[in-house]
């Protein structure tokens, strides 16, 4: 297995052939300026000692150095080694709203790109813990199965929108539902967490029979509220600017605000409810709550090591450039003598 650190640094290996063709065209243009200047037999015998060869050798080691310069700064990186690792944490789910009242700017710049920030932020402050992440609306979408890899957590996180999901409403109970299938049922040993990020508007009537049936189950529930009980219209937007605001059946300006109580009743009795619209203090808390959740170790997996070759390359790059340092242009004598191409001697 093997991997390319900087891989923007391969976009310099074009330059290898650009020489190539200038060295190429500037070796056609000395010929042609020889023929204009006489005959060429008698031209390499006013210069007995220039030898083509050895300045196209010299040219192509110079490529070569210049090519191990490039993968050097590009740094590949091959798994050498296999071991056995073992992590302590606990396994999260986060479960994000993604209705179109999230689309609402009450806070910036939306609740839904603020429920981003905030679930990113968390996964910032993690160390060995799981995660993986749903999605909901009037149904729930699977986005990321529980994994260690925050990078590619984050990256599914900044893809959610608010069409990820068609049927709307905020069903916070198939939300929980779904969280739930994330864990291991076997696995009674891993302490596990769902932190729900949504405005609680518009929610399902079984959402409290089901957060007590996770809560039964073991599962930690902490919810968080974004958006402001004032609340704002919801703006629909094309290409980047706002068309209109959304209305209800007859005509009306659609306000959405939200409904704290609806998620303080979900996670009363667990975790409990903070209010979404200070990072820092969402990230704190959160961070507090973990602190008091016994960690546990997961089962044993294979962790391929990759160590770094640039120096390799570097290496070989210094050598070449040495060669061609003390490789003279001119013919060499003794291969001179050996008349390798059957040159007639005059």
């Amino acid at each position: 297995m093997y991997e390319l650190d900087e891989k923007k640094y391969l976009y310099l290996l074009i330059a290898l052939p650009v020489l190539a063709a200038i060295f190429l065209y500037n070796l056609y243009w000395k010929r042609r300026k020889q023929k204009e200047f006489g005959d060429l037999e008698m031209v390499k015998r006013l210069a007995p000692e220039k030898s083509t060869f050895k300045q196209t050798l010299k040219f192509s080691i110079f490529l070569l150095a210049l090519a191990s310069l490039i993968l050097g700064l590009v740094n590949p990186k091959i798994g050498t080694k296999t071991e056995t690792v073992k992590r302590e944490g606990i396994d999260i789910v986060f479960a994000v709203d993604v209705s179109k009242s999230m689309l609402c700017e009450d806070v910036a710049p939306n609740r839904l790109d603020k429920s981003k920030q905030v679930v990113s932020q968390i996964i910032n402050q993690l160390a060995g813990d799981r995660v993986g992440i749903v999605a909901y609306a009037g149904s729930a979408f699977p986005v990321l199965p529980i994994t260690s890899d925050y990078a590619a957590a984050k990256m599914f996180l900044q893809s959610m929108d608010t069409d990820m999901v068609s049927s709307q409403g905020t069903a916070l109970d198939e939300a929980i539902k779904l969280s739930t299938s994330y864990f291991d049922e076997e696995d009674k040993q891993t302490s596990k967490m769902i932190i729900m990020i949504s405005d609680g508007e518009d929610h399902g009537e079984n959402a409290e029979d089901v957060a007590e049936e996770a809560k039964k189950a073991g599962i930690k529930i902490i919810t968080i509220g974004i958006g402001t009980e004032k609340g704002g219209p919801i703006p629909i937007k094309r290409n980047g600017q706002v068309a209109e605001l959304k209305r209800d059946a007859n005509g009306e300006i659609v306000i959405t605000k939200r409904n704290s109580e609806s998620l303080k009743t979900i996670s009363k009795n667990s975790k409990g409810y903070v209010d979404g619209n200070n990072t820092k203090e969402v990230v704190d808390y959160v961070k507090k709550s973990l602190e008091n959740i016994e960690r546990n170790e997961f089962e044993s997996e294979q962790f391929t090591d990759f160590n770094s070759q640039f120096q390799w390359f570097i290496g070989i790059a210094f050598v070449l450039l040495a060669i061609d340092i003390f490789l003279l242009e001119k013919k060499t004598k003794w291969i001179g003598r050996m008349n390798l191409f059957n040159e007639k001697k005059s």
